[in-house]
């Protein structure tokens, strides 16, 4: 990036108030795109269209030029639906990965009965991948990629993989923040194999063969250029994973000043200087 070119940011979240429930994550996927933006710098933001999102309230709305791709996850064919909202008063528009299958239920991870869903990985891998395809059909390339949440962890790995080569994504760098969000269930055994499509090198796919929270973390910082903590405490286990990746990491930012941080992360990551915070 040129000093005369606009820091484009990518916001890839699993939350935004006020779309869910307050949450930390919630609330730093509503205020951390506002506060760059306000910093002179081009954002997008994306989340899933959850079926508990109200769209009459929440004003949700297709984008039709965006929407009609199928994307194909063990051989089936999912359609990709994209949604936008505005939120007034940040100036900021929110797009929506949507789906029947994964995403039209009353419940967001867990059902009634706080159930995991089984799908939760191919979830997971449908968000990331619609995310990267709408993307594309924007014409939109972002200079950081910032992913938060763990349904957000195999996009680092496509980007780093099938898509490097794209113009649109192979000058990015991808960030990831890591979140206390971790979850016991196991995730379905072939889960490398549903990670599949044109342009993933065979040998790449075991960095997820691993079938658990801890698989996906992994994978996720390993394709990732550089990491944020993101909660004030986190597990010992992520934490280490982190230390022994090598890779620059932000320390956790109190809320009066992550955004300023934050901004001079993204640049620091993109000049490839020494993280000294």
């Amino acid at each position: 990036m040129t000093a005369k070119e606009k820091m484009r940011v990518l916001f890839v979240t699993q939350e935004i108030t006020p779309y869910m429930k307050e949450s930390h994550l919630g609330l730093i996927g509503r205020y951390l795109p506002q506060g760059i933006q306000e910093k002179g710098r081009e954002i997008r933001t994306f989340m899933p269209r959850f079926g508990t999102i109200n769209e009459r309230r929440n004003q949700l709305h297709e984008v039709i030029r965006l929407s009609g791709m199928n994307i194909v996850i063990n051989d089936a064919d999912h359609p990709l639906i994209i949604k936008v909202a505005s939120i007034q008063s940040a100036r900021m528009q929110i797009y929506f990965i949507d789906n029947e299958d994964y995403f039209h239920r009353k419940s967001v991870l867990r059902d009634k009965n706080n159930v995991f869903y089984e799908d939760n990985d191919e979830r997971a891998v449908f968000y990331s991948r619609g995310v990267i395809e709408t993307v594309k059909k924007l014409g939109w390339a972002p200079s950081i990629i910032h992913c938060h949440g763990w349904l957000s962890s195999i996009l680092p790995f496509y980007i780093k993989t099938a898509y490097h080569e794209n113009p649109i994504f192979s000058r990015a760098k991808v960030i990831f923040s890591l979140y206390d969000d971790a979850f016991p269930e196991p995730i379905a055994a072939d889960f490398h194999e549903k990670i599949r499509m044109e342009g993933v090198p065979e040998e790449k796919l075991p960095i997820f063969s691993t079938p658990d929270y801890y698989g996906l973390m992994q994978g996720a910082i390993t394709m990732s250029d550089a990491l944020i903590i993101g909660s004030p405490t986190l597990d010992d286990r992520l934490m280490q994973m982190a230390n022994a990746s090598g890779k620059p990491i932000l320390p956790y930012q109190p809320a009066d000043s992550y955004i300023n941080t934050f901004d001079e992360f993204y640049e620091e990551v993109l000049q490839g200087a020494p993280v000294t915070h």
